[in-house]
């Protein structure tokens, strides 16, 4: 398991009259506040402000088809050559990180072809690196 150390972030909020938005600075967009884009936007900038990723390599929410199905990934963090290097699939934080969550990010990962996977519910956080097709598990993240 990966130990995360979350910054101090103080997020945009706006509420409307039965919703709430947050503010994505990688998106530069509000997007609705769920308990799921809670754990993206603080994973986010633990990525940017602690292990210091540019926001301009990052993909947040982005569709990928899966033969004819379209599907939407959590985070793609590319490389200084611009080629998909980590893929981040956040869950809300009472969703457990069983083989079903590893089981999708490898699903998505059939396209992208990224050496680095990643599940994080917020309070848990697995990282493996795949390698001529294995996986094994890392107790960081890695630098760029």
């Amino acid at each position: 398991m990966i130990k995360i150390d979350y910054p101090l972030y103080q997020p945009k909020i706006k509420k409307e009259p039965d919703k709430e938005f947050i503010f994505d600075e990688v998106r530069k967009q509000w997007v609705m506040l769920t308990p799921e884009e809670w754990v993206r936007q603080n994973f986010l900038q633990y990525l940017i402000q602690v292990k210091k990723y540019p926001a301009s390599l990052m993909a947040v929410e982005k569709e990928i088809f899966l033969g004819e199905v379209k599907k939407r990934f959590d985070i793609v963090v590319y490389d200084k050559n611009t080629q998909p290097w980590m893929l981040i699939e956040c869950k809300e934080m009472n969703v457990v990180l069983d083989n079903a969550v590893l089981s999708q990010v490898l699903r998505y990962n059939i396209n992208l072809q990224v050496p680095y996977l990643v599940i994080t519910n917020g309070s848990y956080c697995y990282g493996f690196i795949s390698a001529n097709k294995q996986l094994e598990e890392i107790n960081s993240l890695p630098e760029m």
